[in-house]
């Protein structure tokens, strides 16, 4: 088929594409919702923009991403302006995004509200999990812009109450990768905490100026909220006006209206402080005073009802001269006479008893006849006799005396008596006990530990061998 058509390359062809493309739309406003959402290792952004019937690719280059006021994710709907053009390498064209805002407040608010009733829903806002701040922190640590003027009414606002030490760490307040560094800094501060290397803050003060939603958006990403949680010191939230309210503000043990209020919160007024504690000192001293007061009169009264100690020593006195008196008049000397003469006196009385029991007695015996006073004494004394033979007769009977006589034997060793074998063994010489008497015996040699020796009938021997052999064995006694 032959026709007079111009015939273009691939090339050609999409490079005029996209110069028509870009000459016919220029700029362009497109509302859409964001989908499939993707931050390069660039920085640069790669989204998709959607609506029920189209799809639109979309990209934002670093340099324009750093300057956005939220942070886009999927599901939320954005107006973009931008240029249109094409992608020769993949047949495709898109928007290049040069501005993104939400469309409209009440889409940030939606997804403000989602967030909010999730982290809820986690226990984040859980009044129990709030702590109470120090009372007097020794050290303040600030989490904000170093060149806006939050930091400094922050430093003038500490001067003028009670000047403590202050730690800056320097963040992005909005914009992009303004999120990351609030996080970061806050959990930094922790890491103080832990590592010991600087001394960490006694409490936290996240602040930032008024602003749009926009504008303070980086203070609603999920990430800045779940630091704040997750920070174990106490946090003072002072983002925005009184009015302007952020995912932290709920999260925070404490939220302040404004970054000045913050530092009126974090510390109390020196000069109040000084007079409240003149004033808790002057109580003291009054009470002081009262007290002693009180109990002086208490003291007065107790020693009015005691009697007069003068009196008490006068009439000591006189009493310690009555005693010395009758000690002086009952000297050692004058008791001895005293006693020996009631000695004598009983001595007497006890001679004269005896001198009359002895008469009485002899006048009894005069009168006695002789033969039965001897019947008596002889009766008596039988008595006696009786009495003293049934113990004798039992300890005899129970004496080891009597055992011996039907042929045992006691053996004495130098420790007393031997009751074993082998204890006679040790013994150089023993003593072995009859009835009629004690023979000393000698263990014999190597007998350390006896055995008992079968009874065998002895065999006969001649006359001559059997009494060299009595004589060599030895007798045992």
């Amino acid at each position: 088929m032959v026709t007079n058509l111009h015939e273009f390359t691939v090339s050609e062809l999409a490079f005029s594409l996209k110069k028509t493309i870009e000459d016919s739309f220029g700029l362009v406003r497109v509302r859409g919702e964001i989908s499939g959402f993707k931050r390069a290792a660039s920085g640069h952004l790669y989204l998709a923009l959607k609506d029920d019937k189209a799809v639109l690719d979309g990209v934002c280059w670093r340099g324009t991403a750093t300057k956005l006021g939220f942070r886009p994710e999927d599901g939320l709907e954005v107006v973009c302006t931008g240029r249109l053009t094409t992608y020769p390498g993949r047949s495709r064209y898109q928007l290049v995004i040069e501005h993104m805002e939400p469309a409209g407040v009440g889409a940030l608010m939606a997804l403000f509200a989602e967030r909010k009733q999730r982290l809820e829903a986690e226990g984040l806002f859980d009044p129990a999990r709030k702590r109470p701040l120090p009372y007097l922190p020794a050290r303040i640590g600030i989490v904000t812009s170093p060149t806006g003027a939050v930091i400094q009414d922050i430093l003038h606002r500490l001067a003028e109450r009670f000047p403590v030490h202050v730690l800056l760490w320097p963040v992005l307040v909005q914009g992009e990768g303004a999120a990351e560094q609030i996080a970061g800094a806050i959990a930094g501060f922790d890491r103080l905490a832990a590592e010991g290397a600087i001394p960490p803050p006694d409490v936290l003060i996240v602040a930032r100026g008024g602003g749009s939603i926009e504008d303070l958006w980086a203070f609603n990403e999920e990430i800045v909220a779940r630091a704040a949680a997750a920070s174990t010191i106490p946090l003072i939230s002072a983002v925005g006006h009184e009015t302007d309210t952020t995912l932290i503000d709920f999260v925070a043990d404490r939220r302040a209206p404004t970054p000045t209020a913050a530092a009126e919160i974090a510390v109390p007024v020196r000069a109040e402080l000084l007079a409240t504690l003149t004033g808790l000192a002057e109580r003291l001293i009054h009470a002081s005073e009262r007290g002693l007061v009180e109990r002086r009169r208490h003291l007065d009264g107790l020693a009015r009802g005691l009697p007069d100690p003068e009196a008490q020593l006068r009439y000591a006195e006189q009493r310690l001269d009555d005693l010395a008196e009758r000690l002086r008049l009952r000297t050692p000397l004058v008791l001895l006479e005293e006693r020996a003469e009631r000695v004598q006196t009983r001595h007497a009385r006890l001679a004269e008893l005896a001198r009359d029991a002895l008469r009485d007695a002899g006048r009894g015996l005069e009168r006695r006849p002789q033969a039965s006073l001897d019947a008596a004494i002889t009766t008596a004394l039988k008595g006696f006799t009786q009495r003293l033979d049934g113990p004798a007769k039992l300890l005899e009977s129970l004496s080891h005396r009597r055992v011996l006589e039907r042929g045992y034997a006691l053996v004495h060793g130098p420790a007393g008596l031997v009751t074993t074998a082998a204890v006679a063994a040790r013994e150089a010489l023993l003593e072995v006990e009859f009835a009629d008497g004690r023979l000393p015996v000698r263990p014999a040699t190597g007998s350390a530990q006896p055995r008992a020796k079968p009874r065998t009938k002895p065999k006969r021997q001649p006359a001559g061998k059997g009494a060299s052999g009595a004589k060599a064995q030895g007798s045992l006694l």
